[in-house]
């Protein structure tokens, strides 16, 4: 490829094939309204799956169309000029450093890469690329009367149409004006002056959202409006106008949103105003740009590690996990985990199982109890940043993971999560009341993920974290499977005194057998725990419990499981 005619074919050829990619995203995202007006749940799980393996797809289309152009093995400094004519091509566009992702990760594969190659990619961690995005997103605003209230709403709920019918729209307005007003009372007398929504609705679920901001006099805050689809036409059913309740809408453990929009990082930058607290990274993410969000948690994480030169990236705090080795730099809320090279017993998977088990959690209805596990390649870290115990235990139990290049330490394959602190370390820490709390809603998310087909393999509280906000959330994904392939059995009757008194089970145990009965040895909660737990929670210790919901899974029943409180809900 030696001359810059044939670096403009090179790079044109990449910006067209992201902007496939970006026509063929959005075709699959706006099947999302359709898919609520017909209540077609599990077309839009079909969508959802379809949605997250394009990304690769397309790159891999790209490069069969790249190798065609410019042959199997380009050269570094032909390169460069590619580099070069590709930023001006995206040069100005709202959405160019989507395109600089999606030309890096071919950059990437055509080379084999390791770490950063600065000369042939685009990373910029020295700035926040987002922040001189000054284009406003499309929105809707709406003036607020205070002697009628409802009339803006019912307005707002006019202008987002749907080919379902609304059940009674003035009723929902009605509601609508009532609970903000009331939510935000503390503003003042009459404290809903406007409200600000974006032109695109936000799918997820069941439901979709209207998502925005409300202002009073002096101050605004965020406001969603969750409407729902039961049949018997739309209402609306929830309003959102607390930071903590949007922050968990838009969170690490929920699925990405199906949301038609024309362009992304205005509407991301929109999204940090109503949450400030928010990495960019989640809400790229969320948004169902996983490999944005991918580059954009590189970007941060690494910017924060050069401004902090003295600190060593150690061994995260928990009990050490048989299948993953996890570290962490303390002062930035990240975990990277390593599979090891062997497991102790009575683990008996393989290291390919457990990839595995990670990418099905990727394509799951995450439902607010799975922490997003991003894999991450090849990447660099300076030897010397690792502390001395944690060095040795990556080298001794991961070398088919790690291996030293130089000052280097290069990781073939981990994955990132959001730090969250382990729940028997947390239940230590709290008063009683807290730790109550926490064991319920741990007892919860055990039961929110069955209703939604997963089964958490492994109940030991290490395996969970609790949010700042105590929400329980499950993160070590190597046991995990599908609740339709388990068999749920009750524990068999000693028949004699010896069986009784048995050291090991005198009945035959398949490798998909699970004892629901048997679940309180495993989980480890202290006795008063534990005994809350059975009173409000019973149905997971028994056996038909789990049975009935194989059944309904059989046949094609999920219920529903809404990502707000009941407190939330409209009268």
């Amino acid at each position: 490829m030696p001359s810059t005619e044939s670096a403009h074919a090179v790079a044109a050829c990449i910006r067209d094939g992201f902007e496939d990619y970006h026509a063929r995203f959005a075709a699959i995202t706006a099947c999302a309204r359709l898919r609520f007006d017909q209540r077609d749940w599990a077309a839009a799980r079909v969508d959802a799956v379809e949605r997250i393996a394009l990304y690769d797809l397309c790159v891999g289309e790209c490069m069969a169309r790249l190798q065609a152009i410019a042959g199997n093995a380009p050269g570094r400094e032909s390169w460069m000029q590619v580099h070069a004519a590709f930023a001006t091509l995206v040069e100005g566009l709202i959405d160019g450093e989507l395109y600089k992702t999606f030309y890096n990760t071919l950059t990437r594969r055509l080379f084999a890469t390791r770490g950063v190659d600065d000369a042939i990619e685009f990373m910029a961690i020295e700035i926040e690329p987002s922040d001189a995005i000054t284009h406003p997103v499309a929105r809707h605003v709406y003036t607020v009367s205070e002697a009628r209230p409802a009339e803006a709403f019912e307005r707002v709920l006019a202008d987002y149409r749907f080919d379902t019918p609304y059940r009674h729209r003035l009723r929902c307005a009605a509601a609508i004006a009532v609970r903000l007003q009331d939510d935000l009372a503390h503003w003042g007398p009459n404290p809903v002056r406007a409200i600000e929504l974006l032109e695109t609705v936000f799918y997820r679920e069941r439901r979709a959202y209207l998502v925005g901001r409300v202002f009073g006099e002096h101050r605004f805050s965020p406001c969603v409006i969750a409407l729902v689809n039961d049949g018997d036409g739309l209402r609306a059913e929830a309003v959102l106008s607390r930071r903590r309740d949007v922050a968990h809408l838009f969170g690490v453990s929920r699925s990405y949103f199906q949301a038609d929009l024309p362009t992304v990082a205005d509407a991301v930058v929109f999204l940090r105003s109503l949450l400030p607290g928010k990495p960019v990274d989640e809400l790229y993410t969320v948004l169902g740009r996983a490999k944005q969000g991918k580059t954009e948690r590189y970007r941060t994480f690494f910017r924060h590690f050069q401004q902090h030169p003295n600190e060593r990236l150690v061994q995260a705090e928990g009990t050490p996990g048989m299948v993953m080795a996890v570290f962490t730099l303390p002062s930035y809320p990240l975990v990277f985990k390593l599979i090891r090279d062997r497991f102790a017993w009575p683990k008996t998977m393989s290291r390919q199982d457990v990839e595995d088990r990670y990418a099905l959690v990727f394509n799951l209805d995450r439902i607010g109890r799975l922490l997003d596990a991003q894999p991450y390649r090849h990447l660099r870290f300076p030897l010397a940043r690792f502390a001395p115990a944690l060095r040795e235990e990556l080298l001794e139990s991961c070398a088919r993971s790690v291996r030293v290049e130089g000052d280097d330490l290069v990781i073939s394959l981990c994955y990132v999560q959001r730090r969250f602190r382990p729940l028997n370390l947390y239940l230590r820490e709290q008063t009683a009341e807290a730790a109550r709390a926490a064991a319920l809603d741990y007892a919860q998310a055990i039961a929110d993920m069955a209703r939604n087909d997963i089964f958490p393999g492994d109940m030991l509280l290490k395996n969970f974290g609790v949010s700042r906000h105590g929400r329980a959330v499950f993160y070590d994904y190597d046991e995990l499977c599908r609740v339709g392939d388990c068999n749920f059995r009750d524990w068999p009757q000693a028949r004699s005194a010896e069986e009784a008194m048995a050291a090991e089970p005198w009945f035959h145990v398949a490798p998909n057998d699970v004892f629901p009965e048997r679940f309180p040895l495993f989980m480890g909660l202290p006795h008063p725990l534990m005994e809350a737990v059975r009173e409000a929670h019973g149905e997971l210790f028994d056996p038909q419990w789990w049975r009935d919901l194989q059944a309904a899974f059989a046949r094609g029943e999920f219920p529903d499981t809404p990502p707000y409180p009941c407190a939330l809900r409209l009268a």
